[in-house]
């Protein structure tokens, strides 16, 4: 099993950063790689089972499960149903904790996957830079008011 962890400190208090990123379906929002979302069958984002299909800004198509949401520990959990990548018995997780020096946010986002042994670092690396990191530099610029 691949594992992959990011983690980033973002300048904004934990609620705001919350706020901004804990729409299960609001990633066309905030992440600058996702372009559209829909929750399939009229569910509610906060719905533990509701699937978000979306489009990557490369056209690909993308499933994932909600897995685990909580406003109160700022966490949402997922799994990857459809993907182009060659992987499967994804889970992944984003969590949120309070740093109480200078009122900012510290961001964990984390992954394991299944992937044959000569695809699994690559993908492991592609999900950490442009999927996880390329996210929390998009927090990072938008509450710095650089977007």
């Amino acid at each position: 099993m691949a594992e992959v962890t990011v983690s980033s400190v973002i300048d904004a208090p934990v609620e705001k950063v919350w706020a901004r990123i804990r729409d299960f379906n609001g990633l066309p929002g905030w992440h600058p790689r996702m372009v559209k979302s829909h929750i399939e069958d009229g569910k509610s984002a906060e719905t533990i089972g509701c699937v978000r299909n979306f489009e990557l800004a490369s056209g690909a198509r993308m499933r994932e499960k909600l897995l685990d949401f909580s406003d109160a520990d700022f966490r949402v959990s997922y799994s990857i149903l459809e993907t182009p990548q060659p992987l499967t018995n994804h889970k992944a997780t984003l969590q949120l904790r309070r740093v109480t020096d200078g009122d900012r946010t510290y961001a964990e986002w984390t992954a394991s996957f299944d992937a044959a042994p000569d695809e699994a670092d690559k993908i492991a690396a592609g999900m950490a830079a442009n999927v996880f990191q390329g996210g929390f530099n998009a927090l990072k610029s938008h509450f710095s008011g650089q977007s």
